[in-house]
């Protein structure tokens, strides 16, 4: 595969995770828990693959072969890490809301 496809897989597998993320926070606002549970699981199988994707490449330039850095290599980097950064904070989010809805029924 050549580099511009690995980045690329980089960029689709992190926006999906990040998308997946986002709809595992929806059904937790509707109190759907287990559903947000598994899309969440989901949501880590994509971000395992762009991740994987990283790895190679990193483990690439490690063994001696040139990976080019340009501006499109930096965009696969920041959209993986901000995926990475927001599936963390919804998974709080996820927790906090499981939280409060406990906390309701106490009432």
């Amino acid at each position: 595969m050549n580099l511009e496809m690995e980045i690329f897989t980089i960029i689709s597998h992190g926006g999906d995770a990040k998308a997946t993320a986002y709809k595992a926070l929806e059904l937790a606002y509707d109190g759907a828990f287990n559903d947000a549970e598994q899309t969440l699981k989901e949501s880590q199988e994509q971000l395992t693959k762009a991740h994987n994707t990283q790895t190679k490449l990193i483990q690439q330039e490690i063994n001696g072969e040139e990976v080019n850095m340009s501006l499109l290599m930096v965009h696969a980097q920041d959209h993986l890490m901000t995926s990475i950064s927001e599936i963390s904070l919804i998974e709080q989010m996820i927790k906090m809301l499981q939280r409060i809805q406990r906390l309701e029924e106490k009432i």
